[in-house]
């Protein structure tokens, strides 16, 4: 659990340092970060979905998840009611029409997307869990996923605070709560997560991180929130196969 625990003080650092540093950054520097930012979302989200699609026992999983989970998301308008929490639009830093809350609710969005998918984060709670120790030690080598997801966080935390502001220190609680979850796993039911399970949930949230690179960089606005429910898909049809 000492894992998680760096790793959530790392956002909190990189975003607080962000955060500070943003006022005196100037718009064509903001707007630098944010390119920047798109194009690293779209690397990333392309080396998330890629290498797994290739260990994928069902290759054609990953178009159902995305296909029933933007139904589901569309069904439940989540982007329409994350629009109702935000202020009348205004021109944003893109060019897009956006009010300041909206995007900094992007900004959290894409956050804990890049916090909480991929192997580091989702493994590395499990390992921890099932070590001697139950990753309570600084030199626990289960740690080790941990304390490197958390140096990409560290930096990936202050160029997203620099960008969107303080708000991303809420991207913190979600990244304890989603490695604590693993953590539980791992530690009330052993290796409890099927690596077929992993390596679909890696795919497609590779795909909504590529999805927040484009919304980020103006090119297409593919409704991310909307999808949000496809992570579910792989999670239930394991579940299902599991039990029969």
């Amino acid at each position: 659990m000492l894992g998680t625990i760096v790793n959530t003080c790392t956002i909190i650092i990189g975003s607080a340092f962000g955060a500070m540093v943003r006022s005196g950054i100037g718009e064509k520097y903001k707007k630098v970060l944010f390119d920047g930012l798109g194009l690293c979302c779209i690397v990333l989200g392309v080396n998330a979905s890629l290498p797994n699609m290739a260990k994928s026992e069902y290759p054609v999983l990953f178009i159902l998840s995305l296909a029933i989970g933007g139904l589901i998301g569309t069904k439940l308008d989540l982007a329409g009611r994350l629009n109702k929490l935000t202020d009348p639009p205004r021109p944003s830093l893109k060019g897009r029409e956006l009010s300041p809350f909206k995007g900094e609710l992007e900004g959290v969005f894409t956050g804990c997307l890049l916090y909480c998918i991929g192997t580091f984060s989702i493994v590395g709670p499990v390992l921890s869990a099932l070590s001697p120790t139950g990753g309570m030690a600084f030199n626990e080598p289960a740690n080790t996923y941990l304390y490197t997801n958390a140096t990409l966080d560290l930096v990936t935390s202050a160029v997203l605070a620099a960008s969107y502001g303080r708000i991303m220190l809420l991207a913190a609680p979600v990244l304890f709560c989603w490695q604590g979850m693993f953590y539980a796993i791992g530690y009330f039911c052993g290796d409890g997560m099927p690596e077929p399970m992993r390596v679909e949930l890696s795919i497609v949230g590779g795909v909504l991180i590529l999805s927040s690179g484009l919304s980020i960089l103006g090119i297409k606005d593919c409704k991310t929130i909307n999808l949000l429910p496809s992570l579910l898909v792989p999670v239930v049809f394991y579940l299902i196969k599991m039990a029969f």
